[in-house]
């Protein structure tokens, strides 16, 4: 008979530091008896190095884990080799081919399945509003739900249909989220009527794909459940009455990281997931801190022991796990990790074809070759290296950018500033510009980073002849003045960064 602890660490997916398995990993997913394992950035060197993380955990507790990772393409990505970097998917909605998504979650679900993943946590279904999105922003397909679920269904069908398990979230929809739930606690006014017809549009099209996950996430909802701190995370009314019952989801819940600020502001972490669970979740993620997942486990157990919690909703998550374990025989399938040939031609095509133009009154667009002098002002993408994978070929920004610009025989000066750059830097950008005939702005978020958008401010008072490509979200454009021109790429990835600057050249 399998013991109570056994079940209760099914429920487990938990992060875990460096790049190879010690004793003490071992140990601590022993005493959880944790079922699942998420990987991060932190945990990638290489392709083989992440195989054989994976086989001597497994090899160590003698058995199997349900491994994942988020892997949206963009902004959020895991691994620096063995996969196709694709823009976000903000790009893809913007390029508008359906195909684009499909073919997307074949390559992405051969490259996964072949360094040893089970679920990709994604993709992303939350649809945009003209509300301002902290967090979501290009990782959404757009405003429009028909092309979110449209792009999201292809995508979902087309990775399952290669071995590979997706997840839809973050339900049931937070793309007008005012607050970034890993920072604090967002309210989202909505009713059950707005958001049936336009927010659940995508998850109600993804499981009549067959999806085999859903996220949920952490807003509060005050018309869905009006409960006193009762955030989706928390609302039985939200997760197990309408996602498991009204909308008869058969597959496997997960919640959020629990480790973020909307539940900090709420609750201890243990008490967090006995409410996740309460609420109908089958997996909880405890993502990163140790302490932590101990917290969760032991508050889970004690609710079980006490029955607060029911035993029988237990047993029916663990087989609804074991079931989405069983989907796949092998742990790495299809080879050699390696990035699929058609990947990166893919993911520039609809670099290219999403690339837009916001405004350019003065027609600086595009830029000619010539005895024009040329500034370019880029961020220092290598300073979040150890946080989130950077790609090789953007550690060296100087390098990268001067050889992008060079294809196109122009030779820019060149200053790298951080990400939320100093006075000085910006001081040093401005003359830059003042020298320069025609200045050049990768603006990485001026709506995130109050220094980034003084750099913005300051050039634009500075210098004359001003192009601004928005890196990230698109909601900057609101800062430009009339006289910039500016683009976005809708992403900081280099296929996009690429493509904006062959779009100001040509």
């Amino acid at each position: 008979m399998i013991e109570l602890a056994e079940l209760v660490g099914e429920r487990l997916v938990i992060g875990i530091p460096g790049t190879t398995i010690t004793p003490e990993i071992v140990r601590h997913f022993q005493e959880l008896h944790a079922g699942g394992l998420i990987l991060y950035r932190i945990n990638f060197e290489s392709p083989q190095q992440v195989k054989k993380l994976i086989s001597d955990l497994e090899e160590a507790l003698g058995r199997r884990l349900l491994v994942m990772a988020d892997h949206e393409g963009g902004r959020v990505i895991m691994f620096r080799e063995g996969i196709t970097v694709f823009p976000d998917n903000l790009a893809v909605g913007t390029a508008g081919k359906i195909e684009y998504a499909r073919r997307q979650g074949e390559i992405e679900a051969q490259e996964l399945r072949r360094l040893g993943l089970d679920v990709n946590l994604g993709p992303v279904l939350d649809v945009l509003t003209a509300v301002y999105s902290p967090n979501i922003g290009i990782r959404s397909y757009g405003e429009d739900w028909r092309v979110v679920a449209e792009m999201g269904a292809a995508r979902i069908t087309a990775m399952q249909q290669h071995g590979l398990s997706a997840c839809a979230k973050h339900f049931p929809g937070k793309g007008h989220a005012p607050v970034d739930a890993h920072l604090g606690l967002p309210v989202i006014p909505s009713t059950w009527e707005e958001m049936e017809a336009v927010h659940l549009q995508p998850f109600i099209k993804a499981i009549e794909a067959g999806v085999d996950l859903v996220m949920s996430s952490h807003p509060y909802y005050p018309q869905l459940d009006p409960g006193p701190h009762r955030i989706a995370t928390f609302s039985r009314r939200i997760i197990y009455d309408y996602l498991r019952k009204e909308l008869n989801f058969q597959g496997v819940i997960a919640s959020d990281d629990l480790e973020m600020g909307a539940i900090k502001a709420i609750c201890p972490i243990g008490e967090a997931g006995v409410l996740a669970t309460q609420a109908g979740h089958d997996l909880l993620l405890v993502c990163h801190d140790l302490e932590a997942q101990k917290e969760v486990f032991g508050a889970l157990l004690e609710a079980y022991k006490s029955q607060r919690l029911p035993l029988r909703e237990l047993e029916e998550s663990v087989a609804r796990i074991n079931r989405l374990k069983l989907k796949r025989e092998k742990r790495f399938a299809g080879g050699e990790p390696a990035a699929e040939p058609e990947g990166p031609i893919l993911a520039a095509r609809i670099c290219r074809e999403s690339v837009q133009v916001l405004q350019d009154k003065r027609k600086l667009l595009p830029l000619k070759p010539g005895k024009k002098s040329l500034a370019v002002i880029f961020p220092q993408f290598s300073r979040l290296d150890t946080k989130i994978m950077i790609e090789k070929e953007v550690l060296q920004e100087k390098e990268f950018v001067r050889r992008e610009f060079q294809k196109f025989d122009l030779n820019p000066e060149i200053q790298i500033v951080a990400i939320d750059p100093a006075a000085a830097e910006i001081q040093d950008a401005v003359r830059l510009a003042q020298k320069s005939d025609l200045t050049i702005l990768f603006c990485y978020d001026a709506h995130l980073y109050p220094a980034d958008k003084k750099l913005l401010d300051a050039l634009q008072e500075a210098t004359k002849d001003l192009v601004v490509d928005l890196l990230r979200d698109p909601y900057d454009a609101e800062f430009i003045h009339e006289g910039v021109a500016c683009l976005t790429d809708f992403g900081w990835r280099a296929c996009q960064i690429k493509a904006a600057i062959a779009r100001m050249c040509s």
